[in-house]
């Protein structure tokens, strides 16, 4: 017995200690979605791996609300989304912060129509089918749009993710669809664009993606959080300074290609449709120490009024911090 109880304790402090040696042997999990970015390229090399010396469980995801799902629950650390995502997480109080624009979209997201669907103009929409994956980027665009043309409950509006978006139209299902790569690229092959999100933008609605982190893990771990913050930099500068070299037979394009969906043919147009900030850009009144939080505050006020959040934040530069750039 004296045997017994001495080996108990000891299987149990044992049973203890791999449990804590598993805990933090857990990799990183971050949430990326098809957007086409400068950033795909050090994903798909492993240079974020090799910066921040452990790890990454990427996992892939169709659409920011997506995102947010697994960051509130716990199962992702870092996540990629859009500013509407952004805005309806942070009005729900979820504790996350948004520390780098990844993009400034302009004609990455696009309100496409289907050739034969009868619709030359806007007014044309009225009684349509058009397909967003809701409380996303291209949502918002699309709301706002239908907003600056005076289609509000015009237009039958209907929630699909983009794979599902690429399926539908091929059915013939949908009349067109606000959405970004590699479903832009497919759909703009048998349609025309009738606005993009620059033009949006230039209405008041602007659009752009964030990488966030929990709170949680990004006060425990903030050199993480930075050196994830200069790797995404780098590729935004390589891509500054070597743009007219990523051509569709670029080794740089491929891997975008191989990682998003999306055809190597399409991924220059679609890396020129946003803007890729640099740290000075980031950490100015324009984006991250002011701009971007004003913009959350805008798109949170918007959203209330189509009815997709419940509250409005008195203030929202919780979900915002300038500090994890170098």
């Amino acid at each position: 017995m004296a045997h017994k109880a001495f080996i108990r304790p000891l299987l149990t402090a044992l049973a203890a200690s791999l449990l804590a040696l598993n805990v933090q042997a857990a990799p990183l999990v971050v949430g990326y979605q098809t957007g086409v970015d400068p950033s795909k390229v050090p994903q798909a090399d492993g240079a974020y791996e090799k910066a921040i010396g452990e790890k990454i469980d990427w996992r892939r995801f169709n659409s920011g609300p997506e995102v947010v799902t697994a960051l509130a629950s716990g199962d992702v650390q870092i996540g990629n989304l859009g500013s509407s995502p952004l805005a309806a997480a942070a009005s729900r109080k979820l504790p996350i912060v948004a520390f780098i624009v990844s993009a400034q979209i302009n004609s990455a997201e696009a309100l496409v129509v289907r050739n034969g669907s009868g619709i030359n103009n806007p007014q044309e929409l009225v009684g349509k089918t058009i397909a967003t994956p809701f409380v996303s980027t291209s949502h918002y665009s699309l709301l706002a749009a239908l907003k600056q043309w005076g289609l509000e409950g015009k237009v039958k509006v209907v929630n699909l993710q983009p794979l599902q978006i690429a399926a539908a139209w091929k059915r013939g299902d949908i009349d067109g669809a606000f959405v970004w790569s590699p479903a832009l690229g497919e759909i703009r092959k048998t349609g025309k664009v009738l606005t993009d999100a620059a033009e949006v933008g230039r209405w008041g609605a602007p659009t752009f993606e964030v990488w966030v982190a929990r709170k949680d893990y990004a006060e425990k771990h903030p050199e993480v959080v930075a050196k994830f913050a200069k790797v995404t930099l780098d590729s935004f500068a390589d891509y500054a300074a070597n743009k007219a070299k990523w051509t569709a037979d670029s080794e740089q394009v491929k891997k975008i290609a191989k990682l998003t969906g999306s055809n190597a043919e399409d991924v220059p147009d679609l890396l020129a449709g946003s803007e890729y900030a640099d740290a000075q850009t980031q950490r100015s009144a324009t984006l991250l120490s002011g701009g971007t939080v004003d913009a959350v505050a805008k798109t949170a006020a918007f959203l209330k009024e189509q009815g997709k959040v419940e509250t409005v934040l008195s203030d929202y530069s919780p979900y915002v911090s300038d500090k994890y750039i170098q």
